[in-house]
């Protein structure tokens, strides 16, 4: 994205009734006030944005994909994560403004006059919310979570059996 425009917007006076697909290329300094780059985001931010314009509605699917940047909450180990991310959001052409009360949050209501879809806000959310809750490495032998240890899967593995056991005792005796 270039420094001079800083916003991903859609001029929708210029989009006619068909499917337009646009593409955006930005950093995480893109987005002011969003914290994406403490969040991991470190690396190029790719977006897919598929727009299709009818006579009441433009329809949006923003479509993210990244590569983030993490440490193993576990060995802290540094840990590179690809991510992506959907939202699909419906935009309503006016509609009186007491008419959109009981509408999803998908549903955003433009007036007939306007010419643009600022979608800053949607991409810092669909990017916020393509982050994993936890991060773990899978390839670390020192890290305790995912380490195999043999004598641990065989006591493991005793005890599942052990405990199956039982239950199936269990099971019978009220049948």
């Amino acid at each position: 994205m270039h420094k001079d425009k800083s916003q991903i917007a859609i001029r929708i006076t210029d989009l006619v009734q068909v499917i337009h697909e646009f593409d955006f290329t930005c950093k995480a300094s893109d987005f002011e006030g969003w914290q994406l780059a403490e969040a991991g985001f470190t690396r190029d931010i790719h977006l897919c944005v598929v727009a299709e314009k009818s006579e009441d509605q433009v329809t949006v699917t923003i479509k993210t994909a990244t590569v983030a940047d993490f440490t193993c909450d576990i060995c802290l180990a540094p840990i590179s994560r690809a991510l992506s991310g959907v939202l699909k959001l419906y935009y309503m052409l006016g509609v009186p403004v007491e008419d959109a009360q009981d509408w999803n949050e998908e549903y955003r209501f433009l007036d007939k006059n306007a010419e643009t879809i600022d979608l800053n806000g949607d991409v810092c959310e669909t990017l916020l919310l393509s982050l994993p809750l936890k991060v773990a490495c899978t390839d670390n032998p020192h890290c305790k979570l995912f380490g195999r240890d043999e004598k641990n899967e065989e006591s493991h593995a005793e005890e599942i059996s052990s405990w199956h056991e039982s239950l199936e005792q269990l099971k019978n005796k009220y049948r």
